[in-house]
């Protein structure tokens, strides 16, 4: 409770509730619209005649065309409990919302709560004044739950107010003008759900842009390492632009998940007006650093997300084509560090590369499939996977793995790769410790002990990361001359 003690009868007065943004920690337009945009991308050309007729056209129009999972939305559970309190206590609660009404009357069917449900109509938005009036003609006094600086025009008349996740300077104005009912701070640090929905971590995956310099033996060469670590900034900006895209587009499928759920936009931990925003911001970013770089990188990276938009879209509920991509996408990495640094690309690379790839993302799926068995799901949720699928895609993972191994002896066997090392015998180490890498991440995926992206788990393992560490020794030792040294 704030300094501003409620009387006593405020608990009489119906209760009337905000739902975009404070009874539900996301916003039912973006929501629908996102949904919309997954079924078919080019109603982006009629968002604009929609808007023409006014902004409750507008959500009528794209309420009428989804299907939203209502039951996985993310809801605001203090202030849940709190209603529900109310509720037993006899008081009217009524959820008024500027979201289209086809969609505020499935919130309340849902939940069960109100005892009124008012939305926009497709002709009349219910927001900000209009909202105000319409909770004026039939509640000469009222408490009001919002969470925005547009409600201000409803809390000016309310006998007391519910600010839910609010920001201090508007926390601060609100207490200026009515009595604090009671409240719900803002929990968490956006600044930190941003940092995790871009998932810089993962930016050590943009290290493979620098594979093709190193294995040129170029890195000393500074002016090239300059040019590979643009592109490898280049590239992180552009892929946590895609895992925003990738995020927003999969938010019914996050929140089934055992442990997506808890990603900043499926939990509503963070608005989703940011990703729409950032997405296309950090795009930019990344291709205006780009073009510093040769043309050839800048084509590989339109490729690069061009394919992680079709994976987006499309391509990730395929069978099979979603971890074929994948792979790819890991290839493309390599490919545009060559383009990067104009190194000559090797077939061997390329092979290896791709093999290795297809095998770690048919682990993240496999994963993802050993989870819905042992939880008894038949199919998973946005993908083209049955549970009874798990033992051939084990077959494809580890069998994928022990050909990259395959390639890399070939490799070392080429008359090419034993000119371009000292002591190429070296590298035939490196061998038995990739099988030992891969098939130790097969076999803690066999035994459910691999509970995230397998490359991810790789980074962060001590055994892997001591195993790197060697094999670089090695490389390092195969490429040194040791008749010239002694």
């Amino acid at each position: 409770m704030s300094k501003h003690a409620a009387p006593d009868d405020l608990a009489a007065l119906p209760l009337y509730v905000d739902l975009d943004g404070t009874l539900l920690r996301s916003d039912l337009l973006l929501e629908s619209f996102l949904e919309l945009l997954k079924q078919n991308p080019l109603y982006l050309l009629l968002i604009p005649l929609w808007l023409l007729r006014g902004k409750a056209a507008l959500k009528r129009e794209i309420a009428r065309r989804v299907q939203l999972r209502i039951d996985l939305l993310p809801w605001n559970a203090g202030l849940l409990a709190y209603l529900r309190k109310q509720k037993a206590r006899g008081r009217r609660l009524v959820l008024i919302s500027a979201s289209d009404q086809l969609l505020v009357d499935a919130v309340a069917a849902h939940l069960d709560l109100f005892d009124a449900a008012i939305g926009s109509d497709g002709q009349h938005n219910c927001g900000g004044t209009a909202k105000q009036r319409r909770i004026a003609a039939e509640a000469p006094r009222y408490v009001y739950a919002g969470d925005r600086a547009v409600d201000l025009a409803v809390w000016r008349h309310a006998a007391a107010a519910i600010p839910v996740d609010v920001t201090p300077a508007l926390r601060q104005q609100l207490a200026a003008l009515v009595p604090i009912e009671t409240q719900f701070p803002r929990q968490g640090s956006r600044w930190r759900a941003t940092g995790r929905a871009l998932r810089l971590h993962q930016w050590l995956k943009n290290l493979l842009v620098l594979m093709p310099l190193a294995l040129a033996h170029e890195l000393g060469n500074s002016a090239l390492l300059l040019q590979a670590l643009l592109a490898f900034v280049s590239f992180g900006l552009c892929a946590s632009s895609v895992y925003l895209l990738n995020d927003l587009l999969d938010l019914p499928s996050d929140r089934a998940h055992h442990s997506k759920h808890r990603r900043p936009f499926a939990s509503g931990e963070l608005p989703l007006l940011h990703g729409l925003l950032l997405s296309p911001l950090l795009l930019a970013l990344a291709f205006a650093l780009a073009s510093t770089l040769p043309p050839a990188f800048v084509g590989v990276l339109a490729l690069y997300y061009l394919c992680t938009g079709l994976y987006s879209f499309v391509l990730k509920r395929i069978m099979l084509v979603d971890v074929i991509v994948l792979a790819g996408l890991y290839t493309l990495r390599i490919i545009a560090g060559a383009a990067a640094v104009g190194v000559a690309l090797s077939f061997w690379l390329l092979a290896f590369s791709m093999f290795l790839f297809f095998s770690l993302a048919v682990v993240k799926r496999y994963t993802e499939l050993d989870y819905l068995q042992k939880a008894g799901v038949a199919r998973s949720m946005g993908r083209g996977y049955l549970a009874q699928d798990l033992p051939m895609m084990a077959l494809f993972g580890s069998a994928s793995a022990l050909m990259s191994v395959m390639v890399f002896a070939l490799y070392i066997n080429n008359d090419e790769t034993r000119m371009q090392y000292a002591t190429p015998e070296l590298l035939w180490l490196l061998c038995p410790l990739l099988l030992y890498l891969i098939t130790r991440i097969w076999l803690l995926a066999a035994r459910g002990q691999l509970h995230e992206d397998p490359i991810v788990y790789a980074i962060k393992d001590r055994t892997s990361q001591a195993l790197t560490l060697v094999g670089a020794i090695l490389l390092w030792l195969a490429i040194l001359d040791w008749r010239a040294l002694l």
